[in-house]
């Protein structure tokens, strides 16, 4: 008789049982979010999406992959893992927005060292949420329990996102022209960048954002890790009513300056009056914490502007109200012109 131990992959610390109670869980915030082009729902290998593009004259499918970066670091200390979710959607569909494309379908991917299943579950409710919101199909993802892997109660998520636009409403920045404005579309917190240098200053200040208050009488622990918006509501509104914009950005990594440089057509540059929106009450709190020069500030972080419609002027009045119809704070924030030193500039 064998003296060797016997041994089941739960030992080895993966739980399928679970695993399969936890695809259960989930399966209604899924189902919540499905368009009439799935087929099928949760458990296929492949998930299957049968798109119409009758309406088209050239489509073309945008795809786009993100994380939540080390954001995720807090929130899985302050346990907000419906934050984690929308984020990750946010990330990969507001990128697409900014392309004038439609997101038709979301898949995440996570990954754990022991399945939690509360908390994983709320990071799969947060991306239902944040599909629900942009009419785009939670359409399948994967739930991966790595022992050994990640710290206990950590997990990582990562997102996939496939979007359709007609290649004629393509904005791709290049009607961009000398004379053209810049309209800011609020953000409401750092989103999802920046975290690496947000936890320095946390630590830098022994700051304590469960308890502190900031000035407009919000916990900082909410306004910091406030989920990243959604900005495909907008951009849709703005199609909708045949608003003709030359260029879009969404204010990620790089701030400012290098989302604005990164549509500008050769020859071109912006001039950005940074005194023309408030900054959060939020980003005050965390740059009190230590010395960081403005341009730094505005190259790590939103300061409150998330998204960015360039188009002229003619234009833009027409398009304020429709962003304001849609819950948009909006702010003429610069304007285009022939390029001299630097191709963005803050005044």
């Amino acid at each position: 008789m064998s003296d060797k131990q016997t041994l089941t992959y739960a030992d080895a610390g993966v739980n399928i049982d679970a695993g399969n109670a936890f695809v259960g869980r989930i399966k209604d915030a899924v189902a919540s979010t499905t368009r009439p082009e799935v087929i099928g729902g949760l458990g296929g290998f492949g998930a299957l999406f049968k798109a119409d593009f009758s309406a088209m004259q050239e489509p073309v499918l945008v795809s786009s992959t993100d994380g939540v970066g080390t954001k995720l670091l807090l929130l899985q200390k302050h346990n907000r893992p419906h934050v984690a979710g929308i984020d990750a959607v946010a990330m990969c569909v507001n990128d697409m927005a900014a392309q004038a494309a439609e997101p038709l379908f979301f898949l995440d991917y996570l990954a754990s060292g022991k399945l939690n299943e509360a908390t994983l579950a709320g990071v799969v409710e947060g991306i239902a949420e944040a599909c629900r919101i942009c009419e785009c199909s939670l359409i399948g993802g994967e739930t991966a329990e790595m022992p050994g892997m990640y710290a206990p109660g950590h997990y990582d998520i990562g997102g996939f996102s496939v979007g359709v636009v007609d290649r004629p409403k393509v904005i791709d920045g290049s009607t961009i022209a000398d004379g053209d404005v810049m309209l800011g579309i609020a953000s409401n917190g750092p989103h999802s960048n920046g975290f690496s240098l947000i936890r320095k200053l946390i630590e830098v200040g022994a700051a304590d954002i469960e308890n502190d208050v900031l000035r407009d009488g919000r916990k900082a622990v909410d306004a910091v890790l406030a989920p990243t918006r959604l900005y495909v509501p907008a951009v849709k509104a703005m199609l909708k009513a045949g608003v003709e914009v030359h260029g879009y950005s969404h204010i990620t990594g790089g701030g400012m300056f290098d989302n604005i440089e990164r549509i500008l057509p050769a020859g071109l540059a912006a001039t950005v009056d940074v005194s023309s929106w408030p900054v959060p009450p939020v980003f005050e709190y965390l740059l009190n914490f230590a010395n960081v020069e403005r341009d730094e500030s505005y190259r790590t972080f939103n300061m409150g502007i998330g998204f960015v419609a360039i188009l002229s002027e003619s234009e833009a009045t027409k398009a304020e109200a429709v962003l304001t119809d849609a819950d948009e704070t909006v702010y003429t924030i610069g304007r285009i012109h022939e390029k001299d030193d630097h191709v963005v500039t803050l005044v």
